[in-house]
């Protein structure tokens, strides 16, 4: 008996799937034929007082010089910050020597491998560092101090 009944289930489950499927398509086309047979927006010359759109007279107008291009292009330079040696190849050691500062401050016990507990202790004093007032949350002053530093934009070479 009750096999009978899961399986009487499941069909009225199909059928009551079926039935809603097929109304919701029903319904999605109704509003389309009344989207269909909404009036049309009304032109220009419909509008009262306004028979004319203005005219621009643009040539006499000049615009800022364009940019000049650098020697490199946004891919080269983004290759180049992997690529120290500028072989034109990047190893394996170039591109991971980008994190390794960064994994080493996490890193306490420098075993070169980062447990949660490292990074749970790194991210505990950040957050402790950052609560000025010692109430155990954040404000959003306070969470903007945890906030990057930007990096130092490197001197013009000219």
């Amino acid at each position: 008996m009750l096999v009978g009944e899961g399986m009487n289930r499941i069909v009225l489950g199909a059928l009551a799937a079926l039935c809603f499927a097929g109304i919701g398509m029903f319904w999605w086309q109704g509003r389309a034929e009344v989207e269909k047979s909404a009036p049309p927006p009304p032109t220009v010359a419909d509008t009262p007082g306004e028979d004319e759109l203005p005219i621009a007279d643009v040539s006499g107008l000049q615009g800022p010089e364009p940019p000049e291009a650098s020697e490199l292009t946004r891919e080269q330079h983004r290759f180049f910050r992997y690529d120290r040696n500028r072989d034109w190849r990047i190893t394996r050691n170039e591109m991971l020597s980008t994190r390794a500062d960064a994994f080493r401050k996490l890193d306490v016990d420098g075993n070169n491998l980062l447990t949660f507990e490292e990074w749970a202790v790194t991210t505990s004093n950040r957050f402790l560092a950052a609560d000025a007032n010692g109430d155990g949350e954040l404000t959003p002053q306070e969470f903007a101090t945890t906030a990057p530093k930007p990096k130092k934009k490197p001197a013009c070479r000219c």
